[in-house]
């Protein structure tokens, strides 16, 4: 019961400041959801971090990893919005910007996993 409330917590925080990031940064005057893509990528990075860290260091409980990896960063990445967003500039005919986000979204969440590890073992 306790990693649920923790996972629970966690992706509560995460969820409310995705959705606090969004209203910032996505703009219906933009061609692109930099609100999604900045969350995609942060979150990649942090999970990298955390989890390199907790490998680097045996330091890390399973509770803060449960709370932080599979909750904050659980709530706050949005592949199910990527995905949506990704449609939708399909059908509006957005072709380029469909390719760089969906293709920057990936190959730079990638990157910015890989960079939190290797930060985590460098630190």
């Amino acid at each position: 019961m306790k990693g649920f409330l923790l996972v629970f917590v966690g992706g509560g925080l995460g969820s409310a400041l995705r959705y606090m990031v969004g209203m910032w940064l996505n703009s219906s005057a933009q061609p692109l959801p930099w609100g999604t893509f900045v969350v995609n990528i942060l979150g990649s990075l942090m999970i990298g971090l955390l989890l390199g860290y907790a490998a680097k260091t045996d330091s890390v409980s399973p509770h803060t990893v449960l709370l932080l990896a599979t909750g904050f960063c659980g709530g706050f990445t949005t592949f199910s919005a990527l995905a949506y967003e990704n449609l939708s500039l399909l059908k509006s005919g957005a072709y380029g910007p469909f390719i760089f986000y969906g293709l920057g979204s990936l190959f730079v969440g990638i990157l910015a996993v890989w960079l939190g590890l290797f930060l985590a073992k460098a630190l």
